[in-house]
């Protein structure tokens, strides 16, 4: 097993200077959310938005003692053989394969032994992934069941579950999440030096709505949390950074699948544990769902022998 972790957990806006009252915060939040609410700016103007926006984010990041809310001792390395043991014990495959981290490539898969082509090596049961329809019946799904944008849209939803399962010192995924990235490469996480770089291509436009967009997410779920009867057992209360929102819609971004609800009739959202760290290269795709035993498999997309990195061949829909 890994080394145990210890849960570390700050209030919102409790620094060591001066206290900051929650009524300071809240004003800051419906100057956010009023400036990120108003129509697309004139062409030329994206710029100057963006900084507006980008200040108040900022302000408010200060006032919160910036950082994530929920942090684990160690790295997430050190909990891989939690995750291997908890994936085990709850039915997924762990043999013929172990974490490391590649050279430039980051973390991945690396064969134990001899993997045959077409060979089924991986497979994850339902019970493992982390679903919209796992997120209505957790903690979230009073929530759920009133606000219309968690209901329409299912990656904000899986966002939000990740967020109140790894404030739950008991939650059954948290083998899985404290193995997640503290911080990602998206956009979220851009210095303004370089995205005032990228000001002449052809990106910048989706930089600049991806970042309005979160914010102006942030800002309404931060009122919600604070206000919505059906939001006050939620372990977020007291603590919903702007950096903990960047960072599971950023999770939720890079890692989520479609894949079909347990009667197959549609499909829904999820974070696949363990699949997630397989990385994958162009080819045929060789991860589907197998709906009669109700798990995501993953075949060889050709021979690995011992000490390669085993790749999927993949896309995002299963």
């Amino acid at each position: 097993m890994g080394k145990k972790s210890r849960v570390k957990t700050q209030k919102s806006g409790s620094g060591a200077a001066a206290a900051v009252s929650p009524k300071e915060i809240m004003n800051l939040i419906t100057e956010l959310l009023q400036k990120c609410s108003n129509p697309n700016s004139a062409p030329g103007r994206e710029w100057e938005e963006y900084v507006q926006i980008r200040g108040l984010v900022e302000r408010i990041r200060r006032k919160q003692k910036v950082g994530l809310s929920v942090v684990f001792d160690g790295k997430r390395e050190d909990y891989f053989p939690e995750l291997i043991e908890w994936a085990r014990t709850n039915g997924a495959s762990t043999e013929g394969f172990e974490l490391v981290e590649f050279p430039n490539e980051g973390f991945g898969l690396k064969a134990t032994r001899e993997i045959k082509a077409e060979e089924l090596f991986l497979w994850v049961p339902r019970k493992l992934l982390m679903t919209v329809e796992s997120a209505k019946n957790s903690m979230l799904g009073s929530l759920y069941s009133q606000d219309r944008i968690l209901q329409a849209m299912g990656n904000i939803t899986l966002a939000f579950h990740l967020l109140c399962e790894r404030a739950d010192p008991s939650s059954f995924w948290l083998p899985y999440i404290k193995t997640l990235p503290s911080n990602y490469d998206t956009p979220l996480y851009f210095e303004e030096d370089e995205v005032r770089y990228l000001q002449s291509t052809q990106a910048i436009h989706d930089v600049y709505s991806q970042y309005k967009n979160t914010a102006r997410q942030y800002a309404y779920f931060y009122k919600v949390i604070q206000t919505h009867p059906n939001a006050s057992k939620l372990p977020l209360k007291d603590a919903f950074t702007f950096d903990d929102y960047r960072w599971a819609v950023s999770s939720v971004m890079t890692r989520q699948n479609q894949i079909p609800t347990e009667d197959g009739s549609r499909v829904t959202l999820a974070l696949i544990p363990l699949w997630d760290m397989c990385n994958h290269t162009n080819g045929l795709i060789t991860t589907g769902y197998n709906l009669e035993d109700d798990r995501c498999e993953c075949v060889a997309l050709q021979e690995f022998k011992a000490g390669e990195q085993v790749r999927c061949g993949r896309e995002d829909h299963l």
